[in-house]
């Protein structure tokens, strides 16, 4: 249950761009090489057509820190990171709710034997999340009661899976939450709701926030260069 979460989130450069194909398909492989992992599961979306500011996001599982740090360190070390920043990144950690109550249900998120993403929609939303210090002066059965409120407008949702992960201490946010979605207008619907609960006025930064296609790591660096759209011209 205190499994962690690394979400790295990459962009590009213009220069890796004006590189030959013939380079960029040898770079794109040896990253990909690299980004296997025995101890990592890792996630790929693509943020082409959602982001500006970058290109690629990796949400990585794993159970202890050094997995992860290593797993980092190999991608580092590819041609393709020589030409990529990395202009967001969080750290967080599996952890039940203290306000669930009896708002846990089966097949809730602390329900899930396995940590990380289903896999079984096409898009992702995730973003960091803080809360006002006011949150956390009230009593704990009023924010238990706050909170209840906020699960039974989610509960009209049930095609929207959430993954809250806790980043107190070991980050700069509080939490980062993931929502796995099957449209983006229906995720859209649910925040605008959430937006009327109680529970909002206490939201002190919920920004920035990722929109990614799932797709296999292969797929999601085709799409930076275009090679995924030229494929599907040439066929």
């Amino acid at each position: 249950m205190n499994q962690l979460f690394r979400y790295l989130i990459l962009s590009v450069t213009a220069e890796w761009r004006r590189l030959n194909e013939d380079e960029r398909i040898a770079q794109k492989r040896e990253f990909v090489r690299a980004a296997r992992a025995e101890l990592v599961r890792v996630h790929a979306y693509s943020l082409v057509g959602t982001r500006s500011d970058a290109d690629l996001l990796l949400w990585c599982v794993a159970e202890e820190l050094e997995p992860i740090r290593e797993f980092e360190s190999r991608l580092a070390g590819t041609r393709l990171s020589s030409y990529a920043t990395r202009p967001y990144s969080y750290l967080a950690a599996r952890r039940r709710s203290p306000y669930l109550g009896e708002h846990a249900h089966a097949g809730g998120e602390n329900a899930r034997v396995e940590a990380g993403p289903v896999g079984d929609t096409p898009y992702v939303v995730i973003y960091p999340m803080t809360k006002k210090r006011s949150w956390y002066a009230l009593p704990h059965e009023e924010r238990t009661r706050i909170m209840a409120g906020h699960f039974a407008v989610g509960h009209r949702y049930p095609d929207i899976r959430i993954h809250t992960a806790y980043s107190f201490g070991i980050d700069d946010n509080e939490f980062v939450v993931a929502f796995e979605v099957p449209d983006v207008r229906r995720f859209l619907t649910l925040v605008a709701d959430l937006r009327e609960t109680e529970s909002s006025a206490y939201t002190e930064k919920e920004t920035p926030i990722f929109v990614g296609a799932a797709m296999p790591l292969e797929r999601a660096l085709d799409e930076i260069d275009g090679a995924a759209a030229r494929a599907g011209v040439a066929t």
